[in-house]
């Protein structure tokens, strides 16, 4: 790896890439991409990636950034979509990333869209990996706004899981958990989990 390549990736990621269940062999999607972060060291290792974001100017700096990289791979690979409502084919991908998109979620029903369009394009045996706000280690900082929204001690307002949420999910979906539930506090400010599931290989 390269430190150029490692520049930005979320740490976590890289944590799945060291123990290799994300390698550079894989159809690797990244749903809510921003500017492409997360995808530098799997366009530069050869990886097959995808990405989608609502924001064409995203889009765009991900077509660049995959042009520069790995000019081998289609621009369409990179599509202005939202996490709900993926166009690429069911089972299509070895893996799919999802960072700090989630917790943007209006309501439960809305998180589950989300959940479900990501599993749905999940290859039998593929690994989710999900970096999301939550309220585990921060409750009593937490405002209830509505259902599970909260207005957290940084200022903003987002649909929050705890453990039981996500284990309740990861039960719907048949998946299994490749690590356990991992929340990092940060400052007093937020709480982030880093949830990762195998789906199982008879899906």
């Amino acid at each position: 790896m390269s430190l150029e390549s490692l520049s930005g990736v979320d740490i976590y990621i890289l944590d799945q890439v060291q123990r290799g269940r994300l390698t550079a062999d894989m159809r690797i999607l990244d749903a809510g991409c921003g500017n492409g972060r997360n995808m530098r060291w799997f366009l530069a290792s050869g990886a097959q990636v995808f990405g989608v974001d609502t924001k064409p100017e995203s889009v765009a700096a991900v077509r660049k950034l995959a042009a520069d990289l790995a000019p081998g791979i289609p621009a369409d690979n990179f599509r202005e979509e939202a996490v709900d409502s993926l166009s690429f084919e069911d089972a299509s991908m070895d893996a799919v990333i999802c960072c700090a998109v989630l917790h943007f979620a209006r309501d439960d029903a809305d998180f589950d869209a989300m959940v479900d369009s990501l599993w749905r394009v999940l290859r039998p045996g593929g690994v989710l990996f999900c970096r999301l706000a939550s309220s585990t280690g921060m409750e009593d900082r937490m405002v209830n706004i509505e259902g599970n929204r909260f207005t957290m001690p940084d200022g903003t307002d987002r649909y929050l899981v705890n453990e039981t949420r996500l284990m309740d999910v990861t039960h719907k979906l048949g998946g299994k958990l490749l690590d356990p539930l991992k929340t990092t506090l940060v400052q007093n400010l937020r709480s982030m989990t880093t949830w990762v599931v195998r789906k199982a290989e008879s899906a």
